[in-house]
């Protein structure tokens, strides 16, 4: 890698990343490269580095690390994030990113907002991917004794990344640092899992939390938020759209009845510039 790598750091609803253009010079980080960048105290500080690379069949590739250095396939924040980066750079209001999870389309939706179309979300058990067969509309799991569980019954959506979503109404830090940690290597997720905290206010809005595997407790997790819309819509909770309040701002979440499409429109920050050294 160069001595100096130029890089932006940018948020979406503040989930944080590093940002590093690859498209001409290629960016391969190691693990404890990623781990170091992404300490908050000694490095940049980040939910998740981001390289733009070439792609043959898109605008650009994204290719996404979690602070724990693990490759994951997409970002749903990130998306948006570099969907403006690419409109900027190519005087456009739409690009096509591909990932390890799926080729995505990124939209203009206002100053600093940008839309993303996500794709159909995967509800097969297989397509989560979860190590046996089970109605995701509400998988057999629990949190808390098994006569009196805290949680159970979660439903379970891959949005090019696998999801659990609990429907509940605590959200403390304490709470969801516990429960995440545990169930993010739970066996029954092979790849493991992201786990939403889901308190459903009304039919068009959902206050959410979201332990991200390799990343911990963030901000936003916007493939979060659009699996906390289709796993409370599929159990009747809301309607097909909502606005997902993160801890850092809002998402607008719609999942298209003519389409199967999730849409996910927020907002984008460019926070600093810099190099990594």
């Amino acid at each position: 890698m160069q001595a100096s790598t130029p890089f932006v750091k940018m948020n979406g609803a503040g989930n944080d990343f590093v940002v590093v253009n690859a498209l001409e010079t290629p960016f391969t980080p190691d693990g404890d490269r990623v781990r170091a960048l992404a300490n908050r105290q000694t490095g940049q500080g980040f939910d998740q580095l981001i390289a733009i690379e070439p792609s043959d069949r898109a605008d650009a590739f994204m290719r996404v690390w979690n602070a724990d250095g693990g490759v994951v396939e997409t970002c749903g924040n990130a998306l948006r994030c570099v969907g403006w980066m690419l409109m900027q750079a190519n005087g456009t209001d739409s690009v096509t990113i591909d990932t390890l999870g799926g080729t995505t389309i990124a939209r203009r939706a206002g100053p600093d907002r940008v839309t993303v179309d996500m794709g159909a979300p995967r509800l097969d058990w297989r397509e989560i991917p979860l190590a046996e067969e089970m109605d995701t509309r509400g998988i057999e799991l629990q949190i808390g004794p098994i006569d009196d569980p805290v949680m159970h019954t979660p439903g379970a959506v891959s949005m090019g990344n696998p999801h659990v979503v609990f429907f509940t109404d605590r959200l403390d830090d304490v709470f969801v640092t516990g429960a995440g940690s545990m169930i993010e290597h739970h066996p029954l997720f092979p790849q493991g899992v992201n786990v939403g905290f889901a308190h459903v206010l009304g039919q068009d809005r959902i206050r959410l939390r979201v332990w991200e595997r390799g990343a911990g407790l963030t901000r936003a997790c916007g493939t979060g938020a659009c699996a906390a819309l289709v796993a409370a819509s599929r159990r009747g909770l809301t309607g097909r759209s909502a606005t997902v309040v993160v801890d850092g701002g809002e998402l607008r979440i719609d999942w298209d009845e003519g389409t199967g499409h999730v849409l996910m429109t927020g907002p984008v920050e460019i926070e600093r510039t810099g190099h990594l050294g």
